[in-house]
């Protein structure tokens, strides 16, 4: 912010009539405020699929003039990992309760399997594009968007992908995960706003470490505070004596710990351990945290901030896909139910010219089932999350989800 202008007095003689008067220095001109860049301009289509063929797949009873919405869903179906295939199971299963839910009868759900990627994603994407799919949900994992994105691109076809992998966003490939950008963003910049200015990380040594450690850095620097210290943490307990006391000897007032589990369990009462008590050191977390309860049982993060979904948003998807299928959605199938809600919402119009990148691309964005989100620029997804606190009774609300992206007035 620039400093207030110093106001000049001095005395001026008017004619002959003898007063005093104030004059002041100019006020110079406000500088024009910088407009926003334009938006990216849309992948380069080399076969865009701009219209209905009858060799396109159909249902019987569909009239000959009706075109249905033709929806892609490639998942890894097949995968050597049960857990894999059975969170596959789970977001199909979310993602036709939200064609139902919809009401939109014209939504045809057409599957593939991504198998173990690369190739068989690649081949996945083919077959549904030459069923006449004019939007892909999916693949689950970054090697897998990869393949398919440029052959998506090809036809003019949006693809919504489950992956973290920041890498194969943008150029039509849509990433609608929970990003841990999203979460480091939110937290340091309620962390600053709430007078800590000095901060210092610990991260783990994986590729989420390198992802949290990035998104620090560039929220601190967002926020004007002072990235005083990055450490990193091997992957066991023992580890973590030294990096922790280099991090409190960094003389840091927030410390990021990037970790949850047995890991965040080790950390907190070292770093109490070593001066870092509650009064001096706010300690800060993402996502991670939000998935273990044993963590309001350790003593040492009471009073800690860290970034999620707000509490029980999903209650009402979790309610209602347990009702249907009887028993509780993976943790990730939330994101399918959304991928095909916004299907549904932005189906209306010229079919193969209806999910066009400024539709997606809303500034407003949409509400999903763990609160509003919208795709940025690059091709990932902002989030509105709550700031929660650790506390004996359990993680309490101390700054709500965002229920808008508009700007409050000043």
């Amino acid at each position: 912010m620039s400093g207030r202008s110093h106001v000049l007095n001095r005395f001026c003689a008017i004619a002959a009539v003898l007063a005093i008067a104030a004059c002041t220095q100019p006020v110079p001109p406000q500088p024009k405020p910088v407009p926003p860049p334009p938006p990216p301009p849309p992948p380069v289509a080399g076969n865009p699929l701009d219209h209905d063929l009858p060799s396109y797949m159909r249902l019987p009873g569909i009239a000959p003039n009706q075109v249905p919405v033709r929806v892609g869903v490639i998942l890894p179906f097949s995968s050597s990992s049960a857990g894999t295939r059975a969170l596959a199971a789970s977001m199909l299963k979310a993602a036709e309760m939200a064609m139902f839910d919809s009401g939109n009868h014209d939504i045809l759900l057409m599957t593939a399997d991504e198998a173990s990627g690369g190739a068989a994603a690649a081949k996945a994407a083919q077959q549904l594009l030459s069923q006449g799919a004019e939007v892909i949900v999916g693949p689950l994992f970054g090697p897998s968007v990869a393949a398919v994105a440029p052959i998506a691109r090809d036809r003019a076809v949006p693809v919504l992908a489950f992956s973290t992998e920041k890498s194969v966003a943008g150029d039509g490939a849509y990433l609608l995960s929970f990003l841990p950008q999203n979460e480091v963003r939110r937290v340091v910049s309620f962390a600053a706003a709430n007078g800590h200015h000095q901060f210092a990380a610990l991260l783990p040594e994986s590729p989420y470490g390198e992802v949290a450690g990035s998104a620090f850095k560039d929220a601190v620097s967002a926020a004007h505070g002072t990235v005083v210290d990055v450490e990193h943490v091997a992957g066991t307990a023992g580890d973590v004596a030294q990096p922790s006391d280099a991090v409190v000897k960094s003389g840091a007032d927030a410390v990021l710990i990037a970790q949850g589990g047995v890991m965040l369990r080790a950390i907190a009462p070292t770093l109490s351990f070593h001066g870092a008590s509650r009064d001096k050191v706010k300690l800060l977390g993402t996502g991670l945290w939000a998935d273990d309860p044993s963590l309001e049982r350790e003593a040492t993060l009471e009073g800690s901030w860290y970034a999620a979904p707000a509490p029980n948003a999903d209650e009402q998807f979790v309610t209602k896909y347990r009702a249907a299928f009887g028993t509780a959605p993976a943790s990730l199938a939330s994101l399918a139910y959304d991928a095909v809600s916004l299907v549904a919402l932005l189906s209306a119009g010229q079919p193969y010219h209806r999910f066009t990148q400024a539709a997606l691309m809303d500034p407003n964005g949409f509400a999903g089932v763990n609160g509003i989100f919208r795709f940025t620029p690059d091709g990932t997804s902002e989030r509105g999350l709550a700031v929660m606190e650790i506390t004996p009774a359990g993680p309490v609300v101390v700054s709500p989800a965002p229920t808008t992206f508009q700007k409050k007035s000043s």
